[in-house]
């Protein structure tokens, strides 16, 4: 009986054990990745999103070429701002074989809306969600520097 009992138990607290390793984990806990800003570069193109790192969930994403002075944004939300209005209501048609979208907004680099992005870490929009702030910590407004110097404008 003891040559049975003994290893059962141990099993059982090795069991209780990783159980409880795994429930202290904040990630495992809530299940959700925190979401930050990222810089990448496809290319000549360089994108700026805020979502979760290495995963295609993202809240917003921007893009720009070398010296465009111009960024083109993707996403949930939208910057909030006089200038903002989607690509789809200049008139022009939306082309799907050249991989323009209906929701891309474009807006020039020293935007309002993006100079207080650059300045102070922070991005007021809007979504489904209702309106509200993406902020930037102090590593992140690095890679946004580099986002709006990269697109042609070091002052945005």
């Amino acid at each position: 009986m003891l040559k049975f009992a003994i290893p059962a138990i141990a099993g059982l607290g090795l069991i209780a054990f990783a159980a409880r390793s795994q429930a202290t984990d904040p990630d495992v806990r809530t299940g959700v990745a925190p979401m930050g800003w990222h810089l990448s570069h496809e290319g000549d193109l360089a994108k700026l999103a805020y979502g979760v790192a290495n995963s295609d969930q993202l809240a917003l994403m921007m893009t720009c070429e070398p010296g465009a002075a111009q960024a083109v944004l993707y996403g949930d939300v939208k910057p909030v701002g006089p200038r903002v209005r989607k690509a789809s209501m200049d008139g022009a048609p939306i082309d799907p074989l050249g991989g323009s979208l209906e929701d891309e907004i474009r807006l020039p680099v020293d935007d309002p809306s993006l100079k207080q992005l650059a300045l102070r870490g922070k991005l007021a929009v809007e979504g489904d969600a209702g309106a509200f702030e993406l902020t930037a910590t102090r590593n992140e407004r690095t890679l946004i520097d580099n986002f709006f110097a990269y697109c042609g404008n070091r002052q945005a």
